[in-house]
């Protein structure tokens, strides 16, 4: 945690390991398992349960090198009902979770300079950044839905890591 301007700074970070070793398509969920696939966490988000505040970074990690794709991120303040497996139709942003929805990030495309392959969103980039948040009354944490916008080809289990900067209030 850091405190910037008398600004609570917090970081989050949740890794999964991408479960498919096929292709992705357009629109495809990012998760750890095809049948029993989990949304992303991100703990801590509010100070407090009920907690408010700011996203004010993003970043998308992916330990494959040469992996290029463009990321959304559907955040909700409530675990959403859309489709959470690995590899299967996006279905995020659906009617039944609009009670819960924050927003999105959009990740620009993935790159890397020999090592890990990278996507970072500030308020100064596009992106959707700063997006305002309110926790649930009783939680804590913010959930998310990792969408591919373009297909790419996961030659193994590889950990892909959101890392979210929160600016809490």
């Amino acid at each position: 945690m850091a405190t910037i301007e008398g600004k609570r700074l917090v970081t989050v970070s949740t890794t999964k390991a991408l479960a498919s070793a096929v292709a992705y398509a357009i629109e495809d969920v990012l998760s750890e398992h095809a049948t029993t696939g989990t949304d992303w966490d991100f703990d801590t988000a509010g100070k407090v349960n009920g907690g408010t505040g700011f996203i004010v970074k993003a970043q998308a990690i992916c330990e494959t090198t040469a992996v290029t794709p463009r990321l959304t991120l559907f955040l909700f303040n409530v675990a959403p009902t859309s489709a959470v497996n690995d590899n299967v139709a996006n279905t995020a942003l659906l009617h039944a979770d609009l009670t819960k929805y924050i927003g999105k990030i959009d990740f620009p495309a993935m790159e890397d300079l020999g090592g890990d392959s990278e996507a970072i969103v500030t308020p100064s980039t596009y992106g959707n950044l700063p997006l305002t948040f309110t926790c649930a009354s009783a939680d804590d944490a913010l959930y998310g839905i990792l969408v591919t916008r373009d297909a790419f080809t996961n030659t193994a289990t590889n950990d892909m890591t959101i890392v979210l900067t929160f600016e809490q209030y």
